[in-house]
């Protein structure tokens, strides 16, 4: 077996953890450079940990929701509430199931965590960030569903990072 997924199965909060504070830190910052131009750190070290941090809890939800909503589609199946669908039909539904319900939830603790870093209450655009759900999320967990189980949950973390990106090229400041 190799190390990463040796890692992930015997520590899977941990592991979530360390890949979200990573990945996801990184596309927070990824976001700012691109909005803001060429700068070398966009937010000072104490944000950039308390970030980590955010986004280490953020993963600790999220694996849960991973495990939770597999177990929540497989009693759909089980008690015949949705057919069986095969590799790609299951993990849409999987993805659908659970990003409009835990994705809203997720979408709004995520900017609830953010404004307590940030020290203000700043609410405005969380409608796109629940749009997401649906363009990007929803199509991306359909292709992290699809993935052995090991993968999933970095996978997921290296999306956060894409996102990061996305948003940051279509937020930039005009030069």
């Amino acid at each position: 077996m190799n190390p990463y997924v040796e890692f992930v199965i015997s520590y899977p909060i941990y592991s979530a953890m360390i890949q979200f504070a990573i990945l996801g830190t990184l596309g927070d910052l990824s976001s700012k450079w691109m909005q803001q131009g060429n700068i070398f750190l966009p937010y000072k070290w104490p944000v950039i940990l308390l970030k980590m941090l955010e986004w280490a809890i953020i993963a600790i939800t999220v694996k849960y929701a991973f495990v939770g909503y597999q177990g929540f589609l497989n009693n759909l199946i089980e008690h015949h509430f949705v057919p069986e669908m095969g590799l790609f039909g299951s993990a849409f539904a999987l993805s659908v199931f659970m990003n409009l319900q835990f994705g809203l939830f997720l979408v709004i603790f995520h900017r609830f965590l953010d404004n307590l870093i940030a020290k203000q209450n700043n609410w405005n655009n969380i409608d796109k960030g629940m749009l997401s759900l649906i363009w990007f999320w929803i199509p991306a967990h359909t292709i992290t569903f699809m993935l052995d189980k090991p993968y999933q949950i970095g996978l997921a973390a290296i999306w956060s990072l894409v996102l990061g990106f996305i948003l940051g090229y279509y937020n930039r400041e005009s030069k």
